[in-house]
């Protein structure tokens, strides 16, 4: 199992690349971080990928959610 306190350093990088990467508009950032991180550390570089790819999945989700209320809305409107 993974110490706590990897999760806590891999969820703060994720956080902090995530957010790099919008302002930089360079998608395929946490990629490298990876091969950077597990350069040294295969634990936290595993750890990393993980906390990003939740974290991408979680908002590629919601803009689903967002998306098909957006359509479902606009489709009622029409209908009235």
């Amino acid at each position: 199992m993974v110490d706590s306190v990897v999760i806590e350093m891999a969820n703060k990088l994720a956080e902090e690349c995530l957010a790099v990467q919008a302002e930089t508009g360079e998608d395929r950032l946490f990629m490298r971080m990876g091969d950077v991180l597990g350069a040294s550390s295969q634990t936290l570089e595993e750890a990393f990928l993980t906390a990003i790819r939740t974290r991408m999945a979680n908002d590629q989700g919601r803009r689903f959610l967002a998306q098909t209320l957006k359509a479902h809305r606009a489709q009622a409107a029409g209908n009235e």
